[in-house]
């Protein structure tokens, strides 16, 4: 039998926590009116994360599963001493991390839809480079998908989502 590598492991926990919590959806209170149950949607995201636990666990109990960890061991044990080592090994979710607070500070003055637009295009820039035409593609991703999600939300949910000082007076 194979020994379970710690992404199997992760990905049988994952699955139990699906479980329950699909358990637990029985539980939230069904009112007499409207058309769609208040447990739809927490299924539906219970049921998209369990599929992607069972392709995890797939994934990670497959052939080739123990050379992956232990290129991952490699890995983290190749990385330069001290500080600088350890700053360059975790250097893209730094940048992640600092960007998106950035994001969150400008909420209020740029909005959801320019601040969204702004941090997408810095980000896939920051991580994937500037070289060629990366920034025009950068640029129709950030558009796209902040744009199609901002739709959505605003027009499709009737979510209000923050205007931002410049998109606020119309």
């Amino acid at each position: 039998m194979q020994r379970l590598n710690r992404d199997a492991i992760i990905a049988i926990i994952l699955l139990a926590f699906c479980g329950v919590f699909f358990l637990s959806s029985f539980d939230i209170r069904q009112p007499d009116y409207g058309v769609l149950m208040p447990s739809t949607w927490p299924r539906v995201v219970i049921g998209v994360l369990a599929f992607l636990s069972v392709l995890y666990l797939i994934q990670s109990t497959s052939a080739g599963a123990e050379a992956i960890e232990d290129d991952k061991y490699d890995a983290e044990h190749t990385r330069g001493p001290g500080f600088r080592g350890w700053l360059g090994h975790w250097r893209n979710p730094l940048w992640c991390f600092f960007l998106f607070f950035l994001y969150l500070l400008s909420l209020p003055i740029l909005g959801m839809l320019i601040g969204g637009i702004t941090f997408v295009y810095v980000l896939m820039g920051v991580l994937g480079g500037w070289d060629g035409n990366k920034p025009i593609l950068h640029a129709v991703f950030a558009f796209a998908t902040i744009g199609g999600m901002w739709s959505l939300f605003t027009f499709g949910l009737g979510v209000l989502l923050p205007p931002g000082m410049i998109l606020g007076q119309f």
